[in-house]
Parts: structure tokens; C-alpha cells; sequence
């Protein structure tokens, strides 16, 4: 993870105080190409079963909580003010860190729970996401038709239609293979999109504590109190140990990169969410194997 992560971000971090303007503009083409092909390139390769499914609903349930419970509760909604800061709160890196925390930590076949939610996460993430965090216009009416031009417009909904196409065609098992690279390198351009947005912040030399002290709420319900969420969820609904596990370290992941492109595509909060994924990043280097160590030793025990 570590030898593509800090290249890419020290690359991205070198252009973009150069090149200021550069994150917006590639993050445009990347949401609207890129998600769908990294959608449809994991859907493809992790195939679809009854576990995947189970994950996936739960992913866009808990997240879905913390968005609505966020709106309603006046302390959470004064710790988390902004849509940005809930979905930093409950959206993580679970393509880049969560599923292979979960192969380090769990045996092989936590694999498929972990894929479903990463990819119930993306789905809910890029449906509602951009709606969100974008300033609504007088022209798109009420909540029921932005959502559903939000839904319309989903790059997730695109790569998902895309891998129900192609999953019952005899060539499912070759367009996987011949995706799934591509799908790594919008990973990675991903990434190189954060360091762009950080040097762009170190161009402008806006000072990192104040930015810091504004994400420090959000770091501490993200990487810790959204997976004691997860975990609690799966102990009262009494799921299987291994979905727990694997839900629990789900959580456990940094803020996602997507939570930067769709502020760039917005044009709105891109420095709190670059912030957030930096910060995030930084800290769950500590955090996330801690979960790790915590679940295994949790269930061992029982």
C-alpha cells in the first residue's frame, strides 16, 4: 500500500504547487470516466454473492445513519457543521486500505465481505455525494428530483449497470481480467488528485493547524467512533464473527479519496477534504491495526 500511496502523493504534491489549478481539472474526467471503470472492474472481478450483497447493504445502512443522525442531533451536527465533514466521517479508503487491512488481519475468505463494502460504500458514496456537498440549484426543485438526478447521473450506478451487462455474457471472466489493471490506475490518479490539491494549499502557503484543529472531530468519529458503530451493529444483529471482523475494519479505513474528487468536481471544500484524507491517512497508520489487533483478539476470545 505504502509504495504506491507516498509516490503518488509526493509526485501529485510536486506538480500541484506548480500547477495550482490541475486537481480541479482532472478530477472531472476522472469522476466521470474513472469511477465507472473502477466500479465495474471490482464488481467483475469479485463477482456477486450473498455475502457481498449482505455487506453491501449494511455499508449504505451505517452510512446512512451517520448522515441522516448527523443532520438531526444538534451535537453531532455542531462536531460535523457541513456535508463534507459527515461523509469524511463515515466514507473511508476501503479499496486502498480497508480490504487489505482485512486480508492481514482476517483469513482469505473475509475477502468477498470486504469487497461487498467497499462497493455498497461506493455506490451510496457517488449517488448521494455529489448532491450533498454540491450548492443546490433553484433549478433542480426538491430533494426527491436531485436525488434521483443525482442517482442518474452516479458514475457508481454507470460501472454497476456496466458489470451486470457484462456478467452474463461468456466473456465476463476475460473483460475482468482486461479491466481490473485499468481499475488500479484510477486508484492511483486518485491519490495523485490529493497530493495535487496539497501542494496547491502549500503554494498558497495556508498554514496546516487550523486545518488540522477543523478535521480533529471529524478524525476521531471516523477512525474511531465509526467502526465502533460498525462493530456494535454486527454484535446486536449477531452476524456471522468473520462479517463483524470484516465490517469492523471496513470502518476502521481512512477518509476516502472520492470524498476530494467529488469536492473538486463541486468545486466546494476541497481543502477540508483534502485535509481529511491526509490527516485521516496519516493517523489510521496507527489506528487501523489497532482495530486489527482488537477484533482478532475480541473474537478469539469468545
Amino acid at each position: 500500500m505504502l509504495l504506491s500511496l507516498i509516490p503518488c502523493l509526493l509526485l501529485g504534491f510536486w506538480i500541484g504547487g506548480r500547477h495550482p489549478d490541475l486537481s480541479g481539472r482532472l478530477a472531472l474526467p476522472l469522476v466521470r470516466f474513472g469511477v465507472p471503470l473502477s466500479v465495474m472492474g471490482l464488481l467483475l472481478k469479485g463477482g456477486l454473492s450473498g455475502q457481498m450483497l449482505q455487506a453491501a447493504l449494511l455499508a449504505a445502512a451505517a452510512i446512512g445513519v451517520v448522515l441522516v443522525v448527523g443532520v438531526r442531533v444538534p451535537p453531532l451536527r455542531r462536531l460535523l457543521p457541513g456535508p463534507c465533514s459527515r461523509l469524511g466521517s463515515c466514507v473511508g479508503n476501503t479499496a486502498y486500505v480497508g480490504i487489505p487491512l482485512a486480508l492481514a488481519f482476517l483469513p482469505a475468505s473475509a475477502l468477498p465481505i470486504s469487497i461487498g463494502y467497499d462497493l455498497g460504500a461506493t455506490l451510496l458514496t457517488w449517488s448521494v455525494g455529489p448532491m450533498l456537498i454540491a450548492a443546490p440549484s433553484p433549478r433542480e426543485g426538491g430533494r426527491a428530483i436531485r436525488l434521483l438526478m443525482s442517482l442518474t447521473a452516479s458514475p457508481a450506478v454507470r460501472g454497476l449497470a456496466g458489470a451486470l451487462l457484462v456478467q452474463w455474457t461468456p466473456w465476463r471472466a476475460g473483460v475482468a481480467e482486461a479491466m481490473w489493471i485499468p481499475s488500479q490506475v484510477v486508484i492511483l490518479l486518485a491519490l495523485a488528485v490529493v497530493g495535487l490539491r496539497l501542494g496547491s494549499i502549500a503554494r498558497d502557503r495556508r498554514a496546516p493547524g487550523p486545518l488540522a484543529a477543523s478535521v480533529a472531530p471529524v478524525l476521531l468519529a471516523k477512525l474511531i467512533g465509526y467502526p465502533l458503530l460498525l462493530l456494535s451493529i454486527g454484535l446486536l444483529l449477531r452476524l456471522d464473527p468473520l462479517m463483524i471482523q470484516a465490517l469492523t475494519l471496513q470502518g476502521a479505513a481512512p477518509a476516502a479519496i472520492s470524498l476530494l474528487l467529488i469536492a473538486e468536481s463541486a468545486g466546494r471544500d476541497q481543502d477540508l477534504a483534502a485535509g481529511l484524507v491526509l490527516w485521516s491517512t496519516v493517523c489510521a497508520a496507527l489506528t487501523a491495526p489497532i482495530w486489527g489487533v482488537l477484533v482478532t483478539i475480541l473474537f478469539n476470545q469468545a
